[in-house]
């Protein structure tokens, strides 16, 4: 019976090793929430470049924005002998989640690095969690930041161009929040912040704060229900939106905020099938939409003037710190010190997050026309 249960288990992994599950000995497996997010298959194409240049092999697995199937998969590249393993975590803030992942990589003693997505709603979580096993690291962004400098960004353009995009003289700019994703870290910070430094910015000024264009709704925002952060959500909501809330109305929604550039585009997509925001702008209405990364395509659309601006969230940047830390460490350097080596090679992009010395920021940046 023994060698039955044996021999399945052996056919297991072999199968789970032919679909691209495991990752063999040696090698870093990266575990990432979707290939279908845009701004992380950026981040996908500049890692594997990193991890390449500095001679590590890399298995890259995408979980299919599904919890359980990313546990299963990086159980498996545990067993199958991955040398380290790479994390951006399906279920961003959950820290069950993040601990049981952790125990298990801990126990095969190799260097985990979880990236980009939160691993808790809450600091001081998050902070035992990378302390409590010494060959981890978070490396990713002070996710409050992207919302707090896009409000900044609305909010001075608004006031620099308040009466233009005000197109029913009413004295108030109608606003629309797209979110990505009603549970993740990020879609929330950037939600609230969105907003509310945009706020801050046109009332200190004698402006009045933004209003939702849909006075009876109480969360002030619409979220992609299938939490993927997607044009298509965006799109459709868009163009029920306008159906309803235009010009001939004279309830126009007069600036459109989104979490993501992939969501910004979607909606600018909606506005030009409606005749606004059409490249270059020339002879049409361009209602401003601003987003969060700096995608090719959003850079695209802000060069042609379709789109105001965006938050750059470096994907190289983080690529390279990210392998920076999974070499080092891969060849016995302490983590907290592989950390602050990489930390230490440009003070403008990278910053060790206070009290906890193996997690490291990567910094956004403004990016407009």
């Amino acid at each position: 019976m023994k060698k039955f249960v044996s021999k399945m288990l052996a056919g297991a992994l072999s199968l789970s090793m032919l679909c691209g599950v495991a990752a063999a000995e040696g090698e870093t497996y990266v575990s990432w929430y979707t290939f279908g997010d845009v701004y992380l298959s950026s981040v996908r194409t500049a890692l594997d470049a990193a991890m390449e240049a500095k001679g590590l092999t890399v298995v890259d697995k995408d979980s299919n924005a599904n919890q359980q199937t990313q546990t299963d998969d990086i159980n498996t590249a545990l067993v199958t002998g991955a040398n380290a393993v790479v994390v951006n975590l399906v279920e961003s803030g959950a820290i069950g989640t993040a601990e049981t992942l952790m125990n298990a990589i801990k126990e095969k003693d190799v260097p985990a690095v979880f990236f980009n997505r939160a691993v808790s709603t809450d600091n001081n979580e998050a902070a035992e969690l990378f302390k409590g096993y010494e060959k981890s690291a978070f490396v990713g962004t002070d996710f409050t930041q992207a919302g707090i400098m896009q409000g900044k960004m609305i909010g001075e353009y608004v006031l620099e161009h308040f009466d233009e995009i005000d197109l029913n003289h009413d004295g108030k700019i109608s606003y629309v929040m797209f979110k990505g994703d009603e549970a993740n870290q990020e879609a929330i910070a950037r939600t609230k912040y969105g907003v509310e430094c945009a706020d801050e910015v046109l009332t200190a000024a004698g402006k009045p704060a933004l209003e939702f264009y849909d006075a009876s709704s109480d969360k002030k925002y619409l979220v992609d229900l299938n939490g993927t952060w997607s044009n298509t959500a965006s799109f459709d909501y868009m163009q029920t939106i306008l159906a309803q809330y235009n010009e001939a109305n004279g309830n126009m929604v007069e600036l459109v905020i989104c979490n993501n550039d992939d969501m910004a585009l979607g909606a600018i997509n909606a506005l030009v099938n409606a005749g606004y925001n059409l490249p270059g702008g020339e002879g049409c209405t361009v209602i401003p939409v601003f987003g969060v990364d700096a995608t090719d395509a959003a850079k695209d659309a802000i060069s042609k003037g379709s789109m105001i601006g965006t938050i750059k969230q470096d994907a190289e940047g983080m690529a390279v710190a990210i392998a920076s830390v999974v070499k080092a460490a891969g060849e016995g350097t302490a983590m907290a010190d592989a950390v602050a080596a990489t930390a230490g090679t440009n003070a403008e992009m990278y910053s060790i997050a206070d009290g906890i010395a193996n997690k490291l920021f990567v910094a956004y940046a403004a990016y407009t026309k």
